[in-house]
């Protein structure tokens, strides 16, 4: 297993080599996606040791953390976007990169390949499906965690106004700061909102900080907190009737959660 995953490491590399390019425009969108390939691969390797999963479990992980957003470079190539929405799905199109294109796939057990592009499938979806058990629902929820911590260090530096004019295009958002009634409503109630009814800067804010309550484990919610991910968030925030509602109830959420002991069960 351990000379696959080296194997898997120096097929993804070349493969995300192929899409350099001299076109800054586009580099700076493949560059963060390289950058945040590495981090979510380093981060799913150590929620899995904090989970005291197995050695070849951990293994597991650090290749669902590789490949997780492997179908990202063939969109932004086809498409010119990063947006699902009109384009398609990247952990969709990823599974397929993998299916046609990585050589080690065949490699892997039957269940370890099963878990693998479980995991990769779910975790840019709205939810895990319902009927997720055992280990598919551990790695599913695992690859999530670990995507949703860096994309929080992705996305932090664009809050400060200065640097909101340097963001990628697929960062950008409506310029409004106001948040949605909506929005508003949802943050208050500590639900998910629908990303379908985005419409401003302080809506694509406030999604961010609902992500909180799709995070599966303490841990990763501690990181979010300790490298200041979630109070940042809130000191960008617009001052709206219902905001400091919705900020009470998410921080009393953090802190439960994060009472409790995380299990990979």
């Amino acid at each position: 297993m351990k000379d696959l995953l080296k194997k898997m490491h120096a097929w993804m590399t070349g493969y995300m080599n192929q899409f350099v390019t001299d076109d800054e425009e586009v580099m700076q969108g493949i560059r963060i996606k390289m950058e945040h390939t590495g981090y979510v691969t380093a981060i799913a390797r150590e929620l899995a040791l904090h989970l005291q999963l197995s050695e070849h479990d951990v293994q597991l992980a650090e290749m669902m953390g590789l490949f997780h957003d492997v179908g990202r470079f063939r969109q932004y190539s086809v498409y010119k976007t990063f947006n699902d929405a009109v384009s398609e799905d990247h952990a969709d199109l990823g599974l397929k990169v993998l299916a046609e294109e990585m050589p080690y796939l065949s490699d892997l057990s039957a269940e370890d390949a099963d878990l693998l592009c479980y995991a990769i499938k779910y975790h840019n979806k709205k939810e895990i499906p319902a009927d997720a058990a055992g280990r598919r629902l551990i790695f599913a929820r695992l690859l999530r965690d670990a995507d949703k911590l860096d994309i929080y260090r992705v996305l932090a530096p664009f809050l400060e106004p200065e640097n909101a004019d340097k963001a990628p295009k697929f960062i950008k958002a409506h310029a409004s700061a106001a948040i949605s009634p909506n929005f508003i409503e949802a943050f208050k109630n500590g639900q998910q909102a629908d990303y379908h009814q985005l419409k401003t800067l302080g809506d694509r804010k406030l999604v961010r900080l609902l992500w909180v309550y799709d995070v599966n484990f303490g841990w990763t919610l501690q990181k979010m907190v300790e490298r200041g991910y979630i109070q940042k968030i809130i000191d960008h925030l617009p001052e709206q009737e219902g905001v400091d509602i919705g900020v009470k109830r998410l921080w009393d959420y953090i802190e439960e959660k994060c009472a409790t002991p995380d299990c990979a069960e």
